[in-house]
């Protein structure tokens, strides 16, 4: 079976730990994986405008799954777009208002909000995953398209958080799905658009079977698309659940792991011979 698209994580796969990538290689890479027709796909919970900042000369020709599947695009095209209504937008915000320690980023397709009471050191470290990043005194009274919710906290309070959300939230119609993102970061998604839900749709658009796809994660929000990808790698800091779901192993993210990963699939050594 030929490979004929590669969808990447970013944070702890495609990215080290200093949230960069082996830029030369990756372009001499990029350009065999282009003369052999195999498309290159970002699925990230990262904001679609701060993942085009890490390919500034191949934004226009490449795929993004970003904010975890809400939006997806191709060369540009909107693919999809997912969209909450208001009034739950604001039943989430009641809900997240009992978590006080929680920092909560409001993800829209124009940007992403914060209420203005957050401090400037959290706002930085949030710039690292949302290139449009505005202050807002009332979060229930944003002029956008919304989609998705970022909340980060610390590291030993996400699984904690994680379940007091799938009960609270299940108890409104299933409104939001949490999910781990790593690195102190859980999202809630509307349920069903997962990098997996924006993965199939260029599937769709590209005629991509499930067989033909190679995917590579680290974290829980990749667990959806490694089970759907044959060729499914966990990277060497995967979390346990993702190690369970992948077929396959790749080295860890400061040893360039989803690199490495493409340079077999480009030798044709296995198990992609």
């Amino acid at each position: 079976m030929a490979v004929k698209m590669i969808a990447v994580d970013m944070d702890g796969t495609f990215l080290d730990e200093n949230k960069q990538y082996n830029v030369q290689r990756f372009s001499r890479q990029y350009a065999l994986l282009k003369e052999k027709g195999i498309r290159f796909v970002v699925a990230s919970g990262n904001q679609y405008y701060q993942l085009q900042r890490y390919f500034p000369e191949l934004k226009d020709e490449i795929a993004f799954v970003a904010e975890n599947g809400a939006w997806v695009s191709d060369s540009n095209e909107e693919i999809f777009c997912g969209e909450l209504a208001k009034e739950k937008v604001h039943q989430v915000l009641d809900i997240l208002a009992k978590e006080p320690e929680i920092s909560t980023v409001v993800c829209g397709k124009k940007g992403a909000y914060v209420h203005s009471s957050i401090s400037d050191d959290v706002v930085a470290m949030l710039t690292n995953h949302y290139y449009r990043l505005e202050k807002r005194d009332d979060l229930y009274d944003i002029d956008d398209t919304i989609f998705k919710f970022s909340l980060n906290l610390a590291h030993e309070g996400v699984d904690a958080l994680l379940e007091r959300l799938h009960t609270q939230l299940g108890e409104v119609e299933n409104i939001m799905h949490p999910v781990s993102s790593g690195f102190g970061f859980i999202d809630l998604i509307i349920p069903g658009c997962h990098k997996a839900h924006g993965i199939a749709l260029l599937q769709e658009k590209w005629g991509i079977s499930d067989c033909e796809v190679l995917a590579i994660g680290d974290s829980a929000n990749d667990i959806e698309m490694l089970r759907q990808a044959y060729f499914s790698f966990a990277m060497a800091n995967a979390v346990d659940s993702v190690s369970a779901v992948a077929r396959y192993k790749t080295e860890n993210n400061n040893d360039e792991g989803a690199l490495n990963v493409i340079s077999r699939v480009l030798a044709r050594e296995f198990p992609f011979d």
